[in-house]
């Protein structure tokens, strides 16, 4: 298992050729109490850094890009009704969607956790 960061804050953590999406713990943080999400489709095409979702928080409407290309295979429909759970749990519970990578050397890219906090701690 792999996970990899976005410089928007997206993550990625990939088990075979299946990538789970969500925003990170510091992107939920910054949106505050969250009260929809707008998940893609089942069946369609992603592109990396393409928009894939929308997440509202009481804050401000937010884009969640693609942080790889592929075909969304299965969506968390758990958050159309407890959109919080982006709050509670970003990294966990709170996924977005799941994708079948289309080409996995976009990954190649992307931040491992190390490279995402300190990133993260640069924006301080």
């Amino acid at each position: 298992m792999t996970i990899k960061y976005t410089k928007d804050h997206e993550w990625v953590r990939v088990e075979g050729d299946i990538g789970t999406v969500g925003v990170s713990e510091h992107a939920q943080h910054q949106l505050g109490d969250v009260v929809f999400v707008e998940l893609p489709d089942v069946g369609r095409q992603l592109s990396q850094g393409k928009e894939a979702a929308v997440v509202e928080s009481v804050k401000a409407a937010s884009e969640v890009f693609a942080p790889v290309s592929g075909e969304v295979v299965e969506v968390n429909h758990e958050l159309e009704g407890e959109p919080a759970r982006v709050n509670t749990g970003a990294e966990t519970e709170g996924w977005f969607f799941k994708l079948r990578l289309s080409n996995p050397a976009e990954l190649d890219a992307l931040m491992d956790e190390a490279a995402y906090k300190a990133y993260v701690e640069g924006l301080a």
